[in-house]
């Protein structure tokens, strides 16, 4: 599962970010990083972008930055 399948209010832990290039790197230095938790806080009118809660800060990712990032559901 990836980051951009997350309902609203569903929270998640990040398994890994996909890809060794300058997207990764910038995902990775927002705070996006293995072991962290996030939540989807809201999207934008047509889906894309997507807003998450991620170490007491929101973040606004595109659908495809999203896409990159494995995670594995927490209840």
């Amino acid at each position: 599962m990836t980051l951009d399948d997350l309902s609203l209010g569903q929270r998640a832990k990040v398994l890994e970010i996909a890809g060794d290039d300058s997207i990764t790197a910038r995902i990775m230095e927002m705070g996006l990083t293995p072991g962290c938790e996030t939540c989807l806080i809201g999207t934008a009118p047509l889906g894309d972008p997507i807003e998450i809660q991620v170490r007491n800060y929101r973040l606004s990712l595109r659908k495809s930055e999203a896409a990159r990032i494995s995670i594995e559901l927490i209840d």
